[in-house]
């Protein structure tokens, strides 16, 4: 299956002949149009928890009874329903891609209609937890799960991205797609951790009566070993001279956002979370982090020719 993966994203694109309509073009587009706004839906979801509006619309799926809240609409409110917009959206761009998958199948790599629809049933899911954290009172373990469930998302939608776009490496890359697989995974595991940190409030909480300071403690020691990956595969990178330009530039990448993200991490401590925008720029930039060491795994595995990705 993984050779077909490979062989569709590098061979030439297939049009429509009735209508001169490229399929796997729209698909590649629609599908980095996803990944943005799935991007945007956790910096938003960020802002609503920081700014306790978790609950500013205190039903689902309406706000108020209403599609547009206008009488009740300030910013707690705003927040709270544009994230909800935004998540309808990535909806309706699930279900479009289902639905131009399914049409053109017969054209199309025999993994992407299922990939849309894993990709579509993990949004579904996603709504679910959604409404749960509002009929739940924003309990601690589904949002949580929440955000857990959203960067899950963002990875499938970033993996099919980059499985589509053309690329063609240069053989170089050998064990530096495994090191930075590692990194994403402890990332996105300390990413979890740092959402139950912000569920709970545990750095308050640490702070006021020294409760949850395990939890906080643990998110902070917890940085240590996605840095030890990236800086091995910055090594790695700079040890490589034939590594293709696309791949030492994603590494450098993951090396500044590391660095952006750990002074955003000290920067809320020290602040004591008291300036927002700090917050949620420090979960934007995990996701990036996150995304970028996605994307080193992905390209690595399609360029190394002993990867598994060529041969399962």
């Amino acid at each position: 299956m993984a050779n077909s993966i490979l062989h569709s994203a590098n061979s030439p694109k297939k049009i429509d002949s009735s209508t001169g309509f490229q399929p796997l073009e729209f698909i590649r587009g629609l599908i980095w149009k996803m990944a943005i706004a799935i991007l945007i839906l956790m910096a938003i979801g960020s802002a609503t928890r920081v700014m306790n509006a978790g609950l500013a619309c205190p039903d689902w799926p309406l706000c108020y009874g209403e599609l547009v809240p206008t009488e009740q609409m300030n910013l707690q409110v705003f927040l709270e329903w544009f994230h909800r917009l935004d998540a309808a959206a990535i909806g309706l761009m699930a279900i479009g891609l289902v639905g131009v998958c399914g049409w053109f199948r017969r054209e199309l790599p025999r993994w992407l209609p299922w990939a849309a629809i894993g990709i579509l049933a993990t949004i579904v899911f996603q709504g679910v937890l959604g409404a749960l954290t509002v009929t739940q009172l924003l309990r601690f373990d589904i949002v949580t799960a929440h955000l857990g469930t959203a960067l899950l998302l963002f990875v499938a939608v970033l993996v099919v991205g980059l499985i589509l776009t053309p690329y063609q490496g240069t053989g170089t890359a050998r064990r530096w797609g495994w090191v930075s697989g590692a990194g994403a995974i402890l990332v996105y595991f300390q990413s979890l951790l740092g959402g139950l940190v912000a569920s709970q409030w545990a750095l308050h909480q640490c702070f006021g009566n020294q409760q949850l300071c395990i939890v906080m403690n643990g998110h902070i020691a917890g940085v240590v070993f996605p840095t030890v990956a990236i800086v091995i595969l910055l090594v790695g990178a700079w040890r490589t001279p034939g590594l293709h330009p696309t791949l030492r530039k994603t590494a450098h990448l993951s090396g500044g956002l590391l660095v952006a993200q750990i002074s955003l991490g000290v920067a809320t401590f020290y602040l004591h979370l008291q300036v927002e925008p700090l917050t949620v720029a420090h979960q934007t930039v995990g996701a990036l982090l996150l995304g970028s060491l996605v994307a080193f795994t992905i390209l690595a595995m399609r360029d190394d020719s002993t990867s598994p990705i060529k041969t399962v």
